[in-house]
């Protein structure tokens, strides 16, 4: 094993085990730490894939952005610091089909995956090189993931305003 798998593994591990800890601890301080060493873990597996892009936007936007704002305003409100959270529902049959149209997918593309081309391609590491894969080649998935979280959205505010009037 040389270094690189070594790391590769410490940065799949810490973000595999803060993700677990986000989402099963039910204080939501501790949660929004422990998103703090996923979001870090995820930066750490972009540079290892020599997508420094990727990275550097993962660790502006989510750590620099999102987290901070998300852990300012929970320590600033007195009262959410004690908050437990909980779920009162259980979705078993949408999340049974959601994680079944990921595994199909998921499968399809490895079974159908040229494994010599893809070892040879060089990496999309520069904003330019990336805004051609995703406007050139990869634009019907690249719609399709703007798609579901617009239906991601929707469902949010759905479920935010059901449960305020």
């Amino acid at each position: 094993m040389n270094i690189y798998d070594f790391m590769f593994y410490l940065f799949a591990a810490i973000t595999l085990v803060s993700a677990f800890f986000v989402v099963t601890i039910r204080n939501i301080v501790y949660s929004a730490f422990f998103l703090l060493f996923t979001f870090f873990g995820v930066v750490g597996l972009y540079i290892l894939l020599a997508a420094d892009f990727i990275a550097i936007v993962q660790l502006v936007v989510y750590v620099g952005g999102i987290l901070i704002l998300l852990l300012f305003g929970v320590m600033l409100t007195n009262k959410i610091t004690s908050v437990q959270i909980k779920s009162g529902t259980f979705q078993i049959l949408p999340a049974a089909i959601a994680v079944g149209l990921f595994a199909g997918i998921l499968t399809a593309s490895l079974l159908n995956t040229n494994w010599k081309t893809f070892e040879t391609e060089i990496p999309a590491t520069t904003a330019y090189s990336l805004g051609n894969l995703l406007m050139q080649e990869y634009v019907i998935v690249f719609e399709l993931l703007g798609v579901l979280l617009l239906v991601a959205l929707i469902g949010a505010a759905s479920m935010a305003r059901r449960n305020n009037a």
